[in-house]
This record gives structure tokens, sequence and C-alpha cells, in this order.
């Protein structure tokens, strides 16, 4: 045994999906194992008040593992949890809202419940995003990333989080390339042509669109690309090509071209219907979001009197949702895609009772017309980095009696939590709803009341 092999005991699992034991009492997090486990682990990196290490080999097994499904799990950088029994999972997530609230947020006194768990705990993504990867003129790679690593990329054999659709459509897509000689992207170089391969598809209406990122240029030979790809996979009813020549490794584009169907899929949440273009925002596991907002609106008890602000709302799910409830709704969003195709999903769904702005949120509330200041509640659904400090000060000073707050975050959701209840608002409860089974993410949904 070399001095970098300790053995230790497995206690807990951190919130960014480590597990954490104790060495000589120092905080020790590692890559692998189970709480219960014993494990033979190689300290990798020694900091004055912790350790980091990762699994070498399992001594004691604990009895809350499972046999990971995906045969890409060892490396595989999506599903840190796979070999977690789901329950544990569930009781793990509520755990760490339960830490945030406390740790961070200093309340005690917050009722978490219990997790609410996914309705489908395999092929439940509708967005997948797959990465071309070539180094130094050697055999490209289409897949996802490996754990850990920004830089490298497998080659996908079968994912179990969308469908085999979307499996099939990736090896398609491989062999094509490779086939046809077309170059691949190298993000060292910044040569090459083939960059992303995105896959969405829908739950409800069986739709599929399939988003191509390349560098800049036309697809070579497109007609017997399309007629290629449709004799093999059918089911697809759009096809995107987005050229992207900058060296920002992101599927995005800064030109995008339909070149099959009408250019975007549509979806059914509870009675509405929403377009989803390349490059909208759209909750990941459609059938969990109904779970979500239904949660949401349980709390927050619309009624037709109420006048709602929809901080943040993207391409304008919530609102649209809440909108037949209540008498007005206005959204404010600083991501120009998103307000078009809130107002397009709007049209869409003949809702004449919300508004739109394209704003920073923080600019709006310090400017927000007199007309728009009585508003009985907010919805707030954040990035991961929650409210900006001066937008929750502004959210505190206008003082709408109720504010729902959806959160991915439960750490930010925590920190703005604190402010808002020294600020005389209650938080009684907490929920936690499950959007990622497999992975250390989790959504919680609480409403804060004035007085």
């Amino acid at each position: 045994m070399t001095d970098n092999l300790v053995e230790l005991e497995i206690e807990d699992l951190a919130f960014d999906g480590k597990s954490v034991g104790h060495i000589d009492g120092k905080v020790t997090f590692v890559n692998g194992g189970l709480p219960g486990e014993i494990i033979l682990a190689e300290i990798t990196r020694s900091k004055p008040r912790y350790n980091q290490a990762r699994l070498h080999r399992i001594i004691r097994v604990s009895d809350i593992r499972v046999p990971a499904r995906c045969e890409h799990f060892a490396y595989c950088g999506g599903c840190t949890w796979q070999d977690l029994s789901y329950e544990q999972q569930l009781i793990f997530k509520r755990k760490q809202v339960v830490d945030c609230i406390e740790r961070i947020g200093g309340m005690e006194a917050v009722r978490v419940n219990p997790c609410i768990p996914s309705q489908d705990q395999f092929f439940y993504r509708n967005k997948m995003e797959f990465s071309f990867h070539v180094e130094n003129g050697e055999e490209f790679s289409l897949g996802l990333h490996e754990r850990g690593h920004f830089d490298r990329i497998f080659d996908l054999n079968r994912c179990h989080l969308q469908s085999d659709l979307s499996n099939r459509l990736v090896h398609w897509l491989r062999d094509y390339v490779r086939a046809n000689g077309i170059p691949v992207y190298d993000v060292r170089a910044h040569e090459g042509f083939m960059r992303f391969f995105v896959i969405r598809q829908t739950k409800r209406t069986n739709q599929t669109m399939l988003n191509i990122v390349t560098n800049y240029g036309n697809l070579p030979d497109q007609e017997r690309f399309m007629t290629s790809l449709l004799g093999a996979c059918p089911e697809v009813t759009t096809v995107i090509h987005n050229q992207n020549g900058s060296k920002s490794n992101i599927a995005t584009g800064e030109i995008e071209t339909v070149i099959y169907g009408p250019g975007y899929i549509e979806e059914r949440l509870f009675d509405s219907t929403f377009r989803i273009r390349a490059n909208s925002f759209f909750q990941t596991n459609s059938l969990q979001a109904e779970v979500l907002y239904r949660t949401g609106f349980e709390v927050l008890k619309p009624t037709t009197s109420d006048r709602v602000l929809d901080l943040y709302c993207g391409t304008g799910t919530i609102g649209l949702l809440v909108a037949p409830k209540v008498e007005q709704v206005v959204g404010v969003e600083l991501v120009s895609s998103a307000i078009r195709s809130a107002a397009e999903n709007a049209e869409l769904n003949g809702v004449t009772n919300i508004a739109f702005y394209e704003a920073n949120v923080v600019d709006f509330l310090r400017a927000v017309p007199k007309e728009l200041q009585q508003f009985s509640a907010y919805v707030l659904d954040p990035p991961r980095a929650g409210l900006h400090p001066k937008a929750v000060k502004k959210i505190i000073e206008l003082g709408p009696e109720r504010i729902l707050y959806i959160s991915c975050n439960p750490a930010t959701f925590a920190r703005d939590a604190k402010d808002l209840v020294a600020a005389g608002y209650t938080l009684p409860e907490v929920t936690p709803v499950d959007m990622f089974p497999h992975t250390m993410h989790i959504e919680a949904v609480g409403l804060f009341s004035r007085g």
C-alpha cells in the first residue's frame, strides 16, 4: 500500500455528489463510494481543511448500492448516482435541501417535505447535447463528456436518459460523418466542421428535432444527407443547421437555417401547447415539469383577482400556465429569443392577459412603471446563481403579498430565503422535486408570505 492509499468509511454524500468521510478528523471528499461503504481511497490533494480523493477499491459494499444500468457509468459525467438506489437518491436530495436551509439560511423551523419522485427514472430527458471531438488528426468521437474532464469525449453506445431513438441517431450521424469523410472540429486547432449534435424530443406529441451545430459553411451534399437520415430514422420531424465559427465551445449558432420540417417542435403541458425552437429553454423533463409547476401552483393558490409578476420568465411557461387562473401576468426576461418564444406561445394558446418585457430583472424592478407596481404575487425561477442582491432588495421594497420561488439550486435558494425572511416574510415549508434522477440536481419549491 502506497502512502496515498488509505482505508476510509463513507459517511455521507456532499452537495456536489461526492462522497464524504474523515481521515484523522479531516473531511475527505471522494469521487466514488456510497454511505456505509468502507473503501480504499487514493488521496489526490491534501489541503489544510480537507482532502480530495478517488475511489481505488470497495472493501465493504453498502446495502444501498445497486447495479448501474448504463455501460458508460464508470466514466460518463452525466449520471453521478446511477449506482445508488432511487429511494436513497430522494432521501439524500431532501437532505441537501435541509442542509442548505439550516446551514446557509439559518432557518430550522422550515418544514422540508419528502422529495417528489420523477415519474420516469430512465429515458426522461427531452433534450440531449452530444459533442464531436478530435485531436491531432486522430479518429473522432461523438458522445458525452467524461466525468471531470471538459475536454474529453467518449464514443456513446447507449444512453439511458433520453430515448432509444436518440441512441440510433447518434450512431447514424457518427457513421455518416465517418463514411463521408466530413471533417470534425478540433477545439485546439480551431479547424474542422462538425461540432455538436442536439436532439430534442417531445413526450406528448412524439416530435423530434435535430440541431446540427457546425463551423461556418453549408452541410455537404445536404439533399443526400437528408435522404439518408430519413431513411434510417423517419421519426425525425424537423432538422436545424446552426453555424458557429467562434472559439466558444457552445452548442448554439450565429447563423440558423431550417433544412427540414417546420423548424420547431410542440409539446403539451396541462392543456397548453408550447412551441420549442432549437435554442429555446424548456424544462428538460417534460412530464415532471407538470409536477413541478403543479406543486408551485398548489402553494401559490392563484385567484382571479391576482396580478402576477413573473421574473426570469424565460420562454414564459409558468406565466402562460398561471394566466388563465389570474387577472394579469407580466413576464420579465433578458434573453431576446426567449421573449420572442414567450410571445409566440401566448399567441399560440390564445392567452391575452399576459405581457412580456425584455429587460434585466434588476433594471426592470428599479424602473418598473407605476401601473405595473401593484402585483399581489411574484413568481421567481432564477438561474442557478439565484437572485441578484439588488433584485432581492427591490422585491422587498415593492413588498408583494406572496412570492413563489422555484429554484434549481438549494444553496442560492437558502441564501435568498434568509434575506426574505429577515425582511418579514414567512416560509413555512419547502418541497423538493426530482427532475433529474441519477444526478445530484434537485429543484425546490417554496412560498414566501408577508406578515
